[in-house]
């Protein structure tokens, strides 16, 4: 690969002007956001670099955007986010800026203290992947550069956010449940947890009522205590047929409980999870369960951020990217 790509090489392979293809890379006006993306895609395959340092003291800007996780979802067992801020990586690379992984840890979060990479001014704007408390959010608030929540949202909070569809995913996996011939079915989350939890529990519970199902308060099981640690789930004394979990660790979790019972799934009991992260595949058997659009919701949260780093005002309130029911082998059939 060349190490010495110009603007003109760039123009020619795309048939553009050498003009457009600077306007692209410097995020100018007169260039469309697709042609955008893809010329700062196709300068990122040829191996062209921009002058980061030369651009920011040109134009007062890091090119740096913080990605927030609070600590109780950067362990050893989780997956997810991380995964999340990957693909943010690679979408921020094509607007020729950085991502910069900031930890949350607890003790910060419980004191409200503002990000490091904010309060030394590192970075143009900051995206906070993970639920964050009530007062935290405050906090965050009060922080003056453009800022996006990821995977969760809060109503009194007037910062725009980029979720899944959770309610029509749980939605949707519970009527496939239903259509499988399950009457009795559990919902497995702490519900004053996240919103996400929330949402997907809202889902389930829509499709009871659609199909004439009573809701049971015995079959909603918590999770995780108030700081979001995983607790061990306490099964009802009268046992559903079916399970839907809010996340396939939960899942995972529970498909081990009931297996160390002596249960077999999904002979004895179907279990379903959301996500469609590692522990689907590590489950035996596989779980059914609902794909996060990972890629999608990171291309769409960089999209946003950059454009509030062009227009601090720029709103888009909140936007939902559509999962898809990944099926396997651990529902069966009653009917």
């Amino acid at each position: 690969m060349r190490s010495n790509i110009t603007m003109k090489d760039i123009a020619d392979k795309l048939g553009v002007s050498s003009v457009t293809v600077s306007k692209a890379l410097n995020d100018k006006e007169g260039v469309s956001d697709n042609l955008k993306i893809k010329i700062k895609k196709v300068a990122g395959e040829m191996g062209y670099r921009f002058n980061s340092a030369a651009k920011s003291i040109k134009d007062g800007l890091s090119y740096n955007i913080g990605v927030m996780i609070p600590h109780r979802f950067t362990g050893v067992n989780e997956s997810f986010y991380l995964r999340v801020y990957q693909e943010i990586a690679i979408h921020l690379d094509h607007y020729g800026y950085f991502g910069i992984l900031n930890i949350l840890s607890n003790e910060d979060e419980e004191q409200l203290n503002f990000p490091r990479v904010y309060s030394e001014n590192k970075v143009d704007g900051i995206i906070i992947l993970g639920q964050v408390g009530k007062k935290y959010i405050e906090t965050v608030q009060n922080m003056e550069l453009p800022k996006l929540f990821l995977d969760f949202y809060d109503e009194h909070a007037d910062i725009d956010s980029i979720i899944t569809d959770n309610f029509y995913g749980a939605y949707e996996i519970t009527n496939y449940l239903i259509q499988c011939g399950h009457r009795e079915i559990a919902y497995v989350g702490n519900i004053y947890s996240t919103s996400s939890i929330q949402d997907r529990f809202l889902g389930y519970y829509k499709s009871l009522l659609e199909h004439g199902l009573s809701y049971d308060e015995q079959l909603l099981l918590n999770d995780r205590d108030e700081r979001g640690t995983y607790i061990d789930i306490q099964l009802p004394e009268k046992m559903p047929t079916a399970f839907v979990c809010n996340c396939d660790q939960v899942a995972y979790n529970l498909c081990e409980r009931l297996t160390s019972l002596g249960y077999s799934i999904p002979q004895d009991f179907s279990v379903v999870g959301f996500d469609n992260d590692i522990y689907a595949t590590l489950a035996n058997p596989q779980l059914t369960t609902v794909e996060v659009d990972i890629q999608e919701m990171a291309r769409t949260a960089v999209k946003s951020i950059m454009d509030k780093v062009a227009n601090p005002n720029r709103r888009n309130g909140r936007v939902l990217v559509q999962g898809n029911i990944i099926y396997r082998d651990s529902v069966r059939k009653t009917n």
